[in-house]
């Protein structure tokens, strides 16, 4: 169960989630997701509160509705590529913004990078 943070609404939270395991490629194109109730009970959240995400995600064309069958993930790959490079872009954008704020230029934030990448080798 995700640990909510009561600053942000549960929806969004919810929403970022599925989005992660989307573009992480845990949930595939096409995949089907559990129904309505089986995530509200995963994320101990109100029914209506999971139909919100599953609207928003729709709205998104990241997910797709088949009546009587269920909600699976888009098979558009195009879609699912375009959304990563949307959160890569935001994520760095955020990072840039934490690092300048504690007095990192742009150089020393690319030499810490750096730097890292090739510890992790």
């Amino acid at each position: 169960m995700l640990k909510f943070d009561p600053n942000i609404p549960v929806y969004l939270q919810i929403m970022e989630f599925l989005k992660k395991k989307i573009a992480s490629g845990k949930l595939q194109p096409g995949e089907k997701l559990p129904s309505v109730r089986e995530m509200a009970q995963m994320f101990g959240v109100n029914p209506n509160t999971v139909q919100r995400v599953i609207q928003e995600l729709e709205r998104e064309n990241l997910i797709f509705t088949e009546r009587g069958i269920g909600n699976f993930v888009t098979k558009n790959e195009k879609v699912i590529s375009k959304m990563r490079e949307e959160m890569a872009a935001k994520m760095i954008e955020d990072f840039i913004s934490s690092m300048n704020e504690i007095g990192f230029s742009n150089g020393e934030i690319m030499q810490l990078i750096k730097k890292k990448i090739e510890e992790e080798r």
